[in-house]
């Protein structure tokens, strides 16, 4: 009979964990069962999926079928070493994981003979028949764009699945960009009796025309006059939260940001808003002779300590 690499038809390292065996199973399952797959071969392959996974899914017979080496290769001529009495973990006539024809359950014919020269007849259900399996959708991904204020107070919104199909989806308070919301049951539908996955949205925030958003912390320029910059003044600055009343120091640069804490986007840690002071000088129509008699009074020349 032929030697069966079952890590190689899983197309797992002999080194895998139990997960990444269940993992790669699970994506086989759904790849190739006869439901869903248009591959003409998926009779064959699922069935050598499937008896891959009834040998190294369950780690006692995964330890039994790694005893007898990992020198073979698939195809190679096998017979068990003298003295292999098969694997008894199922005790005698005993039934493993997901055996026997369950009623409604597919099925995918008798395991191998290697199979059974191995582990003997306990992999099966009566009359070497054996139930098939539910295997749980496979979830799907999308994004949905939301203004800056919707992520900030949270919303309701209508929004259309990979499917064409409409949903409606709530945006929490606080969803930055990036983050998932997760729409339960609304991915690929599963086989058998599995569930079906879930939809996973992620948020993209709209660019905003008065906020730059970087994580939850928001930033935004904020006018001032050259007044209110040199002698310090209190001024009302608009935030996504209201207005508030913001303390100009005094001699303020243009440029010189303010952190407001807790006021950027919310969450279990609240991002924080900057607001950055940006000088702006009024019309010449307005000043007057006011620019000619600095010019003539003041020594001030801000390029002073310019190198080169």
């Amino acid at each position: 009979m032929e030697y069966k690499d079952y890590y190689k038809i899983l197309g797992v390292d002999r080194n895998a964990s139990q997960d990444d065996i269940k993992k790669a199973y699970r994506k086989l399952a759904r790849k190739y069962h006869p439901d869903v797959s248009d591959d003409p071969q998926a009779e064959t392959r699922i069935k050598e999926v499937n008896e891959a996974y009834e040998a190294l899914g369950d780690p006692e017979k995964r330890k039994a079928y790694d005893q007898l080496g990992a020198n073979w290769r698939q195809g190679q001529d096998f017979r068990p070493p003298p003295g292999w009495d098969g694997w008894t973990g199922a005790g005698a006539g005993g039934r493993a994981r997901g055996a026997g024809p369950g009623a409604g359950g597919a099925d995918f014919g008798g395991f191998s003979d290697f199979f059974e020269s191995i582990f003997g007849g306990g992999g099966m259900g009566g009359g070497g028949r054996r139930r098939g399996f539910d295997v749980r959708g496979a979830d799907r991904e999308d994004a949905v764009e939301v203004t800056l204020e919707q992520a900030m107070h949270g919303a309701e919104l209508s929004v259309t699945d990979p499917r064409g199909r409409p949903q409606r989806v709530r945006i929490p308070a606080g969803a930055k960009d990036g983050s998932r919301v997760r729409v339960r049951g609304q991915g690929d539908p599963g086989v058998g009796n599995g569930a079906p996955g879930d939809l996973l949205l992620e948020i993209r925030i709209k660019p905003d025309p008065n906020y730059r958003v970087e994580g939850r912390d928001l930033y935004r320029d904020i006018p001032i006059t050259p007044w209110e910059a040199a002698l310090g003044a209190t001024i009302e600055a608009p935030t996504p939260h209201g207005p508030v009343n913001l303390k100009v120091p005094k001699g303020s640069q243009s440029g010189k940001q303010v952190r407001l804490k807790g006021k950027g986007l919310p969450g279990k840690t609240p991002g924080d808003l900057y607001l950055r002071l940006m000088i702006h000088v009024p019309p010449e129509d307005e000043a007057g002779d006011w620019y000619e008699k600095m010019a003539e009074s003041s020594s001030f020349n801000p390029r002073e300590l310019l190198d080169g």
